[in-house]
């Protein structure tokens, strides 16, 4: 095992997804800060590597059937379902959710005013993930699915208005990162998402609704972290190796 503490924890998801659930058990960011060591994480918040490295062996040892592979897709293709799956998601459960805080303010606020600052770190989060996708739709995927139809063709790539791929990657990976710190700040706030003993219905749905959310959006990160902007920056790469 001692080769594989050398491994970066976004690339154990990377290639099998499965992984996440054990890194998310020993409260490690597999999404925003994937690319540190095992060695590096399990000195830094003092786990022992030895049986992080079990129980990622363990699952990767398990059955795989039905395990998508989504090291394996196009980048097109990978950049379509994250829009289409994870953008959409967003978009769809933002609306619900800024209903629900609102009301839980109203009700509950004054007996947990920490619904005040938690309502104030989600709008902040629906705000920034709306123009984030926005972003990665009208400039950032058009042209990985371009680079990918040019090598399919062997085509010349022309030159993008942002220079190269690097700089919008730049700027997503630092906004992914603003998020992770929003959504460590909610999790503290909620108590891990576990409503209080006088929480009504709303409360509580809003809370399981809330830790989804930060479930669908670590997975949309480690996406374009892990697997989806490394790739493209080797493809970029490609074509500038062959002019």
């Amino acid at each position: 095992m001692e080769n594989l503490k050398e491994k970066t924890i976004g690339s154990f998801v990377a290639e099998d997804f499965r992984t996440a659930a054990v890194f998310s058990k020993f409260k490690i960011d597999f999404c925003c800060k994937g690319n540190r060591t095992v060695t590096e994480v399990c000195e830094k918040q003092n786990i022992d590597a030895d049986t992080l490295l079990q129980n990622v062996y363990d699952v990767l040892e398990s059955d795989t059937s039905g395990n998508i592979d989504f090291n394996s897709w196009p980048l097109d293709l990978l950049a379509d379902y994250i829009e289409k799956t994870h953008h959409r998601y967003v978009e769809e459960k933002s609306q619900v959710l800024l209903a629900f805080l609102d009301k839980l303010c109203k009700v509950h606020g004054a007996n947990h005013p920490e619904l005040f600052r938690i309502n104030e770190l989600f709008i902040g989060c629906a705000g920034e993930l709306s123009q984030h996708m926005k972003k990665e739709e009208l400039m950032l995927f058009p042209f990985v699915k371009r680079m990918v139809k040019t090598k399919e063709s062997d085509g010349i790539l022309t030159q993008p208005s942002f220079g190269t791929v690097s700089n919008p990657i730049a700027m997503m990976m630092h906004e992914h990162d603003g998020e992770g710190e929003r959504f460590r700040e909610i999790a503290e706030l909620t108590n891990n998402y576990n409503p209080p003993a006088d929480a009504c219905t709303t409360y509580k749905v809003t809370f399981a609704m809330l830790k989804e959310f930060e479930e669908d959006l670590h997975k949309h990160i480690h996406l374009e972290n892990n697997i989806l902007f490394p790739k493209a920056v080797l493809l970029e790469q490609e074509f500038v190796e062959v002019n």
